[in-house]
């Protein structure tokens, strides 16, 4: 059985010198910004910091992901957010023209679900 949720993991550079300020916003991540995320389908979104780089896993649970990232995007209390968070992050050198977060490529997936063979492979 074949787990259907879409999971996305993204990376961006954290600026030194915003780390507490960036700290402090998502202490107290606003209830419309949480709401809004949960409306748009996404469950199990954790923010990592490490060496500088952010890292950002959800696992998406809804039927059209580019509608609801579009929705995200089209939210105004969402975009009076990223004013305050942007500013605290930079982009990777790989990362496109106009790209902020980018997209992590999973190499590695253990499902509950997962058998080991009898060779142990």
């Amino acid at each position: 059985m074949r787990d259907s949720r879409k999971r996305v993991a993204s990376v961006i550079r954290l600026r030194p010198e915003k780390a507490e300020e960036y700290r402090t916003l998502h202490a107290a991540v606003w209830p419309a910004v949480q709401e809004r995320i949960r409306a748009s389908n996404i469950t199990n979104y954790s923010i990592f910091l490490r060496d500088g780089l952010l890292f950002a896993y959800f696992e998406y649970v809804g039927d059209d992901y580019e509608a609801d990232m579009a929705a995200i995007r089209a939210d105004e209390i969402t975009q009076q957010w990223w004013k305050l968070t942007d500013p605290c992050q930079e982009p990777l050198p790989t990362a496109d023209p106009g790209e902020w977060w980018v997209e992590a490529e999973e190499v590695f997936r253990l499902d509950e679900h997962q058998h080991i063979g009898e060779d142990g492979r």
